[in-house]
């Protein structure tokens, strides 16, 4: 047995915890994958590169209305694979090499493996390499993440599918690929296998896609993807098996009765689950809720007095921005316990990578509707602004919800050109407390960048600051 001052499970944001700050203490890194976690092996970086990729090639199909005629030739799957991959895997392995053997971490050891509790702040780790080890330690960090939902789906597992962790490194393109999901995932790869000129099937058992949106948002989507993907609303996939000529057939129940569809390839998308379960947390003390997820409070420590958790192994937005800001306040915590600070989770934004892509922050109008919030709405459509007039969007927006007496902004939704990036005034508006009305008037909007889809949106707020 050995102890430890503190004990991080998990490489991903936890990795990043331990810096020169921690030189004089004991520091043990349990993990029991690849080293980097979820965003940098199978998770945002990869999957943005892949759609970086899908834009490129999705231009020609509709670069004509513009007046310039360009023809995709062909997309070589396996030189798009290979440069992302060849980039990622060789940061993964640095930064295992990094924390096993450089002198920075003369203080550090990494366990290869599996790490259970086996008793208060004890933890098993079941080697890569067949060896055990018991390490006990005064702090821990549960920094685990989360892994793909997989439904039990007759036929599922002897037919095999794919999920986000697998479906990057096919060997070649399916002719004709079908996703189980509806959310941000099956958003994102439907585009970027669409584009390499994938036949793409969504199949959804709600009945409308991405549906944790904003209502309007979500039925803009679904239109847009009707209009480019096969689009199957309401269908619940009940059976998979493989046909004689190799193919697979999924048997699906809606509201029309039975349907089947024939794909190549099956992508499971319907979620991810924490990893909590994987660390026998009862032995230690530390509480999950209803959904797996680690409770925490407003510190990140965890029901047990020296134990924190970050990420998606206790996060609910599932979302690298916010496992990087847990960690930030983690570390704080650990060096200083008696002066320690808090997570700002007021507001968190996110985005979807998908054609188009969507972003939001704050609260949809149904969540302010239910919560009895006071709230009125400016909306603003891409065509009516000067930038995308030139680019000619037809269906892309932008909307504000306000409180009408402070004019602080409650939420923002955008579905269109570079949501992603387009929504960060608000976010940063929404987090120092600037007023819709200041934030529309005192300052400069360059014209005609993209960014007027927000002053324009503004401006449209119905007020009572300025009546």
């Amino acid at each position: 047995m050995t102890h430890y001052d503190v004990v991080i499970i998990g490489t991903g944001s936890g990795n990043t915890i331990v810096n020169r700050r921690f030189a004089d203490r004991k520091v043990a890194i349990v993990e029991r994958g690849v080293f980097g976690g979820t965003c940098l092996n199978v998770g945002c970086i990869p999957t943005k590169m892949f759609v970086h990729t899908a834009d490129l090639a999705a231009t020609p199909s509709i670069s004509s209305r513009y007046g310039v005629d360009e023809e995709l030739v062909g997309v070589r799957w396996p030189a798009v694979r290979d440069r992302i991959f060849g980039r990622i895997d060789p940061i993964a392995a640095s930064g295992s090499e990094y924390r096993h053997h450089h002198e920075d971490n003369a203080n550090v050891t990494v366990y290869d493996g599996t790490g259970r509790f086996t008793g208060t702040k004890e933890l098993t780790v079941d080697g890569k390499d067949g060896t055990t080890s018991v390490l006990t330690g005064d702090q821990f960090v549960l920094a685990t993440g989360s892994r793909p939902i997989v439904p039990f789906i007759p036929g599922l597992e002897e037919v095999g599918y794919h999920t986000s962790n697998t479906i990057m490194r096919l060997d070649e393109l399916p002719r004709r690929l079908g996703i189980i999901g509806s959310g941000f995932v099956a958003a994102e790869f439907a585009h970027v296998f669409s584009s390499y000129g994938v036949e793409v099937t969504l199949i959804a058992r709600s009945d409308r896609l991405m549906r944790h949106e904003d209502a309007e948002i979500a039925e803009r989507f679904t239109e847009i993807a009707q209009g480019k993907y096969d689009v199957r609303l309401e269908h619940d996939t009940v059976r998979v098996a493989r046909r004689d000529d190799g193919s697979i057939a999924l048997e699906m129940l809606s509201p029309k009765g039975v349907d089947e569809l024939v794909v190549d390839e099956v992508l499971v998308a319907v979620g991810r689950t924490p990893n909590s379960d994987t660390m026998n947390l009862d032995a230690t003390g530390v509480e999950v809720d209803d959904e797996g997820r680690v409770v925490v409070d407003e510190y990140q420590q965890t029901t047990v007095d020296g134990i924190y958790a970050l990420g998606d192994v206790t996060s609910p937005h599932q979302l690298k921005h916010v496992a990087n800001h847990e960690a930030r306040v983690v570390k704080h915590n650990l060096l200083n316990p008696t002066g320690r600070i808090k997570s700002d989770h007021r507001f968190v934004p996110h985005a979807v990578f998908s054609s188009p892509q969507i972003a939001a922050v704050g609260l949809t109008e149904e969540e302010a509707k239910e919560r009895g919030a006071p709230y009125v709405v400016g909306r603003q459509q891409y065509a009516d602004i000067a930038y995308g007039w030139a680019m000619e969007d037809t269906t892309g927006f932008a909307k504000i919800l306000a409180d009408p007496e402070t004019g602080q902004i409650i939420g923002c939704h955008i579905i269109g050109p570079q949501a992603s990036s387009v929504i960060q005034p608000v976010i940063q508006a929404m987090s120092f407390g600037l007023d819709a009305h200041s934030m529309a008037r005192d300052q400069y909007w360059i014209h005609p960048a993209m960014s007027e889809l927000i002053e324009n949106a503004l401006l449209k707020l119905d007020l009572k600051a300025e009546s």
